[in-house]
C-alpha cells in the first residue's frame, strides 16, 4: 500500500466553500467603515463644540454677558457672538469657535419638518463635506449631520443633536 500525501479534491472544495461562507457573512461588517468614521468624527465635533461653549460661557459670566440676548465675547482676539452667554446660532459664530478643516461644512439650517430630524432655519448644522447636504426631504435614516440649537433664554442651555444613521 502506498501512503497518500496532500489533500484530496473533496477536502479542498470543502475548505473553499467554508471560506466563501465566512467571507459572505463577515464582509458586510467591514463595508460600512466609512460611515462609522463619519459618525465618529461628527461625535468628536459635537464634543468640541460643547467644550468651546463651556469656555465661552465662562468668559461671558466673567464679563457679565450671560443674561444678555445678544453680545460679543472676545476669545483670543476674536469676537464671538453669544446668546445668553453661549455661542450664537450663526454660521460665523460656530466657525469661529471650531477649528474645522475643509472636511466639514457649517451652514445655517434649512427647514426640515420631518420628525425627529426637525431643523429650523435658526439652527446651525455641521456635516461632512463629502456627505449629502441636508434638505427638506432629509429623514432620520438619511441624515448625517450635527444640529446646534442656541440657548432660547437665560435659563436654558444650547442643545446638540447628532443624526448619523445616513452617514
Amino acid at each position: 500500500m502506498q501512503k497518500s500525501k496532500g489533500f484530496t479534491l473533496v477536502e479542498l472544495v470543502i475548505v473553499i466553500v467554508i471560506l466563501g461562507i465566512l467571507a459572505v457573512t463577515a464582509a458586510p461588517k467591514f463595508l460600512n467603515l466609512a460611515g462609522d468614521a463619519k459618525k465618529g468624527t461628527l461625535d468628536a465635533v459635537k464634543a468640541s463644540l460643547q467644550s468651546a461653549n463651556s469656555v465661552i460661557y465662562s468668559k461671558a459670566v466673567l464679563q457679565g454677558k450671560q443674561k444678555v440676548a445678544s453680545a460679543n465675547v472676545n476669545e483670543s482676539g476674536t469676537n464671538i457672538a453669544v446668546v445668553y452667554g453661549y455661542v450664537a446660532g450663526t454660521q460665523a459664530a460656530v466657525q469661529a469657535v471650531l477649528d474645522l478643516d475643509g472636511n466639514f461644512t457649517v451652514a445655517q439650517g434649512v427647514a426640515i419638518a420631518n420628525a425627529p430630524v426637525a431643523l429650523a432655519t435658526s439652527d446651525v448644522m455641521i456635516y461632512p463635506a463629502n456627505s449629502d447636504v441636508p434638505t427638506s426631504a432629509t429623514t432620520e435614516a438619511t441624515a448625517c449631520f450635527l444640529k446646534y440649537t442656541p440657548a432660547a433664554n437665560a435659563t436654558s442651555k444650547p442643545t446638540y443633536a447628532l443624526y448619523g444613521n445616513g452617514c
